[in-house]
């Protein structure tokens, strides 16, 4: 998605935010969440101010659950507030990207693996819809379901080690993430590729193959490095 920077006097061009209906209640959860993948996906750029208003037309709901979600994501760090103008997406170096990366790969590799001898087979096919859900936004090239349902897969996934603070860190690790060549890789249909390795890593954890996990783990998590630094739509 190629936007021009713009002054703060300018709301930024509106990325493709997914509509939102049901309980006003969960609007703020769920807008918060929808603006996190965004933000990996890189619908929302570094340095560009999106007002509230602007983005609850997109989402179909109120200003005010948007603008309480942007709240919420200006305390982890990932806006910064405006006054009288809305939202500015913080910037995230390179070096800063790498060490998440590498930090990710140091949690998620061997965790990953172990649950091949620990985690019961129910729990890892009740992880399957997410993982069709993320072929089929890679199908789709829609990038913020995409990210939505990735992020779901692989902390559910690490919930089965039983560690709710391992999950909380990566979560956080993951929403400082930018995923900057997505949009490349749907436009060159390669995202379906990758996003059908979420269904062979649950095959391979069902047949209880360590083997076979740890290197579908390494060369997915391998990926994550190639889409965050297409900044120019360059990809993996």
């Amino acid at each position: 998605m190629a936007q021009q920077p713009q002054g703060p006097e300018q709301d930024a061009e509106a990325p493709a935010l997914p509509r939102l209906g049901g309980r006003r209640s969960s609007y703020r959860e769920r807008v918060a969440d929808a603006l996190r993948a965004a933000l990996v996906a890189g619908e929302l750029r570094p340095g560009e101010v999106y007002s509230a208003p602007s983005l609850a037309a997109r989402f179909g709901v109120s200003a005010t659950p948007v603008r309480e979600a942007m709240l919420d994501l200006a305390k982890e760090g990932l806006v910064d507030a405006v006054p009288n103008k809305g939202f500015r997406v913080t910037a995230v170096s390179d070096r800063q990207l790498d060490e998440y990366t590498h930090i990710r790969a140091l949690i998620e590799i061997p965790t990953v693996t172990a649950l091949t001898g620990t985690a019961d087979r129910a729990s890892l096919e009740a992880l399957r819809p997410a993982a069709r859900e993320i072929v089929a936004a890679a199908a789709a090239g829609d990038l913020i379901a995409y990210v939505e349902a990735d992020t779901r897969f692989h902390l559910g996934l690490l919930a089965l080690a039983g560690n709710a603070h391992l999950v909380e860190v990566v979560a956080g690790l993951r929403g400082r993430s930018r995923l900057y060549g997505l949009t490349a890789l749907a436009q060159a249909g390669r995202l379906l590729a990758s996003a059908e390795e979420h269904l062979e890593l649950l095959d391979a954890l069902v047949d209880g193959d360590e083997k076979a996990v740890r290197e579908i783990m390494t060369r997915h998590l391998g990926h994550v490095r190639g889409l965050w630094a297409a900044r120019t739509g360059g990809g993996m």
